[in-house]
């Protein structure tokens, strides 16, 4: 979901394999997530193609991450705030959740209502305090912010 709650469509890397639906959050350990896939994950570099969603004027740089409508809960006034803004590539909340993947993979119970009751409230509360500090010397520095850990990820797994 974009600004002004206009759908648009994520440019992504496929990682994952076609078949029967599962839920729509996708942990570390999911089957779907194919070899090349975990790579792609892990390295963010599966996010690499959203550069045309910034370039088609449907996302920024820096912002809150878009979220499928399915977890947009219309009667929730925060997200009114959240949407009013063009979704980014980064923000501060998904510096703090960077392997959310890991994260979801620990959950025993049901990850998808961990994700909508627990995980969701906590992103939409950071998106929140980012848009209200939120100047061109904060997202200066989250884009630094992204790039030294992307480059760490690099390192780490080399």
């Amino acid at each position: 979901m974009g600004r002004s709650r206009v759908p648009f469509t994520l440019v992504k890397f496929r990682t994952m394999r076609n078949g029967p639906g599962g839920p729509g959050v996708t942990a570390g350990d999911d089957r779907r997530i194919t070899s090349v896939g975990r790579v792609l994950r892990r390295t963010k570099l599966d996010e690499l193609p959203e550069l045309w969603n910034v370039l088609q004027g449907e996302m920024s740089l820096v912002g809150p991450r878009p979220e499928s409508p399915r977890y947009i809960v219309a009667a929730e006034p925060r997200w009114n705030r959240v949407l009013s803004v063009r979704p980014g590539l980064t923000d501060p909340t998904t510096l703090t959740l960077l392997d959310e993947e890991a994260l979801l993979a620990a959950v025993a119970g049901d990850r998808e209502e961990f994700y909508v009751e627990e995980l969701l409230p906590k992103k939409l509360d950071g998106y929140l305090d980012y848009l209200d500090r939120r100047t061109w010397r904060t997202d200066l520095r989250v884009i630094g912010q992204t790039l030294t850990n992307l480059a760490g990820v690099g390192r780490r797994r080399s």
